[in-house]
């Protein structure tokens, strides 16, 4: 548990819980809203604690990304959009404060009203707001726009869109959002949907347009582009909010460009040969060797690692259940004990990188080691029966041995479970099941995903040992996305940042929807009428104390779902970029996170 950020959370909810409940109940618009007791920030306050209000505008960054992108929307499921484009051009009723796990400040809205049971959710817009074409945002459009993308956009707006019993205008400023369900966050998750112009979609089809950049209201317009090569953002000097305090410090390049290269040895490449002005090293190992190049030397590029208090999320090879052979938690067992994390780890990283222990580790919501005790233990007790072996009683990852290649006491205990599960090695060294058919898989990865291939092509060798047949297979970007928007592999590189604020998104990342239903974050496809009650449950809760362990609860059942097979995560994040790019040094909660670079950074020389 990060004790810093439970005293911190804890404070704001004990402190403000009693004024809070006083506005709420009568419903009093206010400056912000979080999903427990009183937003941080006052009303009156002068910029982000984590911005530099007079940070200089000018210069330009340059970013490089692995792949390519064949879409200018990326509100939809079809296509492969530059994330910049939503981030930089489009904005929200609501802004999302990095600096606190679960609280939003007025953007497009000047406030926000909701009752104490957050049965309805009332924003007025700023009068000054306007698009970039210089039209006023107006509450048709808010209306527009939270319909069009609950029905047409991508699916991880639709589940929320499902709760809304009603969207109505109240006034000239003004639009109330009424509910259906118990569910706390929806209030929030209203305020965080992109607000567009209905005008630019009059006569379209919004799931199938792709070569059009939305018209937003926010900091950066799309300059130009070449599909698939590079993209542009422009700062707006007619930007709307620049004069806001939530804005005050915040976007201050002229320039944002994105260039799109083959894979991630090609980008770091750009990056040292100064094409690109900022790079992400994710593995520790090549942070230690591989920045001795000039530019380094000579103090042109300077290296930072940034901490954070964030959960480590979820990284490693998943493996897709719908895939017979992956249905059995005895299989999946056998996986995960033949990946000598250990090994892999001191091969590819020197040993220094701690292991991804569960879904939500590395914080608060993280579960605890041993038996589910007390609340947590009774949110689990109604599923016991169902619930795979270790959810309650407490679940472990496998250790081996840094210098033991053949990880040969693992293996062993992996082919026990496989001859449980119905697996045996016949005589031509072939594991297969009763019916001699072989255990063969296919291995799906995208293409230049260089790390995730290291780390495949040890794991491959220790799985020959135990008589399985595994194909790799590398893919380009958007065949990667296409199959596995589709589910169609059976073990895919998976990655899922997950924040100190889980709530209904939780729902298309594990919900029983993704079995069937393509674009989900369920790639396991597991289906577990216990992780979505407690994914209910977080979203219901009135106290910190019952969120805590109602995500606690869900962390133990999807690690002892044994779904991903995980590797490490990093305390810090590691950036190398110009020495002209600079950043405050009063560092958010969350560190390096969307919102943080470019978003709070400037240039100087």
């Amino acid at each position: 548990m990060h004790s810093r950020t439970f005293r911190f959370v804890n404070a704001i909810v004990v402190s403000a819980a009693l004024a809070l409940a006083a506005n709420v109940a009568a419903g009093a618009p206010t400056h912000g809203i979080a999903m427990y007791g009183e937003p941080a920030l006052p009303p009156d306050f002068v910029s982000l604690p984590y911005a530099n209000p007079d940070a200089p505008k000018g210069g330009r960054i340059v970013f490089g990304e692995a792949g390519a992108f064949d879409s200018l929307n990326p509100f939809v499921l079809k296509g492969s959009a530059p994330g910049g484009i939503g981030l930089f051009t489009t904005e929200t009723l609501m802004f999302r404060s990095i600096d606190e796990p679960f609280t939003l400040y007025g953007l497009l809205a000047e406030s926000v009203e909701t009752d104490d049971s957050r049965s309805w959710v009332e924003f007025t817009l700023r009068e000054n707001a306007k698009f970039s074409d210089g039209t006023p945002v107006t509450v048709e459009d808010v209306i527009w726009s939270l319909e069009t993308l609950g029905t047409q956009g991508h699916p991880r707006y639709q589940g929320a869109w499902a709760k809304v019993a009603g969207i109505e205008k109240t006034g000239e400023r003004k639009v109330r959002i009424t509910f259906n369900a118990e569910d706390r966050e929806l209030a929030l998750l209203m305020g965080m949907r992109p607000i567009l112009s209905k005008a630019q979609w009059e006569g379209r089809d919004f799931a199938e347009t792709a070569d059009m950049a939305p018209i937003g209201s926010g900091p950066y317009v799309v300059d130009r582009y070449e599909m698939g090569r590079y993209i542009v953002f422009r700062r707006n000097p007619d930007w709307w909010a620049k004069d806001l305090p939530i804005a005050r410090g915040l976007h201050n390049f002229d320039e944002i460009r994105y260039d799109y290269y083959g894979d991630g040895d090609v980008t770091f490449q750009a990056f040292t040969a100064g094409d690109t002005s900022t790079f992400r090293e994710s593995n520790a190992g090549k942070w230690t060797t591989n920045y001795d190049f000039p530019a380094v030397k000579s103090g042109e590029v300077v290296r930072e690692e940034i901490p954070h208090q964030r959960p480590s999320g979820i990284t490693g090879l998943v493996m897709n259940t719908r895939n017979p052979i992956f249905r059995d938690w005895r299989v999946r067992e056998a996986m995960i004990q033949a990946f000598n994390f250990e090994y892999v780890n001191q091969t590819l990283n020197g040993g220094t990188e701690p292991r991804i222990t569960s879904y939500f580790s590395n914080s608060f919501l993280g579960m605890t080691p041993g038996p589910a005790t007390g609340r947590v233990a009774e949110l689990l007790a109604p599923f016991a029966a169902d619930l795979p072996p270790g959810t309650i009683e407490g679940y472990t990852l496998p250790v081996g041995k840094a210098d033991d290649e053949l990880n040969r006491a693992n293996l062993r205990k992996a082919g026990s479970l496989l001859e449980e599960a119905g697996w045996t090695v016949g005589e031509d060294g072939v594991l297969k099941d009763a019916a001699g058919k072989p255990f063969a898989f296919e291995i799906l990865l995208a293409q230049g995903a260089t790390d995730s291939a290291n780390v495949v092509d040890i794991y491959v060798e220790s799985l020959k040992r135990l008589g399985m047949q595994p194909t790799v297979t590398s893919v380009d970007s958007a065949q990667y996305k296409e199959r596995t928007n589709n589910y169609q592999f059976d073990m895919a590189w998976y990655t899922r940042a997950l924040s100190l604020s889980p709530g209904n998104e939780q729902n298309l990342y594990w919900g029983a929807k993704g079995v069937t239903e393509p674009g989900s974050r369920n790639w396991m496809g597991m289906n577990s009428p216990a992780a979505e009650a407690m994914i209910k449950a977080m979203v219901a809760s009135r106290s910190q104390e019952d969120f805590v362990a109602a995500t606690q609860a869900l962390d133990r059942i999807l690690t002892a779902g044994r779904y991903v097979i995980p590797v490490w995560y990093s305390r810090v994040s590691r950036l190398a970029h110009d020495r002209r790019l600079h950043h405050p040094e009063r560092l958010p909660l969350y560190g390096d996170w969307p919102g943080f670079q470019p978003e709070v950074w400037w240039y100087a020389e």
